[in-house]
C-alpha cells in the first residue's frame, strides 16, 4: 500500500518542512509514504487547484480531504480506521490538503472521505506538520509502538 499527502504549494518555512520530513522518515518503516506537492496557483483560484489536484488522483485512489468539516476522529480512532482501510487494500491512499482556495467542487465530489483534525482553521501549510505527526501517531498505535500514551 501506498501512503500520500499531497500539498499544494511550497511550505516557505524551514521549521515546518523539518517537522514534515522527520515524521514522513518515521512513516516510512511501516508504508510506503511520499508527499506530493505541487506548485503554487498563481492564476485561476480554486478551479485551476482543483485541476491540478485532479490530475494527481488516480481512479483507483482512496481519496481523504483534510477538511474542518470532516469527520472528527481521537487518534486511537484514526488509527483504528486507518487500519481498517489499510486491511480493506488497494493501491493507494492519498490525504489531501488543499491550497489557499480550499477545494473545487470537482475534488470535493472525487473524495472518497473528508477528514477533520480540528474546527479551528490552520493554515495549509502548518496542517501538513500537524497531520504527518497524527499519520504517525496512528501507525505507531496500529504497531503497538509506545509512541502514544493513553
Amino acid at each position: 500500500m501506498i501512503v500520500d499527502l499531497v500539498v499544494v504549494g511550497k511550505t516557505d518555512s524551514a521549521e515546518v518542512a523539518g517537522l514534515v520530513e522527520l515524521y514522513a522518515k518515521r512513516i516510512s518503516r511501516w508504508v510506503r509514504f511520499g508527499i506530493v506537492a505541487l506548485p503554487d496557483v498563481k492564476k485561476g483560484g480554486v478551479k485551476a487547484e482543483g485541476e491540478a489536484l485532479m490530475r494527481q488522483l488516480g481512479a483507483d485512489d482512496y481519496v481523504v480531504l483534510l477538511d474542518d468539516k470532516g469527520v472528527d476522529f481521537s487518534s486511537v480512532q484514526f488509527a483504528d480506521w486507518l487500519g481498517r482501510r489499510l486491511a480493506a487494500g488497494g493501491k493507494r491512499i492519498c490525504f489531501v490538503v488543499g491550497g489557499a482556495f480550499g477545494f473545487s467542487e470537482q475534488v470535493r465530489q472525487r473524495a472518497d472521505m473528508l477528514l477533520s483534525l480540528s474546527r479551528m482553521t490552520f493554515s495549509h501549510q502548518i496542517v501538513r506538520a500537524i497531520f504527518a505527526e497524527q499519520l504517525y501517531r496512528a501507525f505507531s498505535i496500529i504497531h503497538n509502538e509506545p509512541y502514544h500514551h493513553e
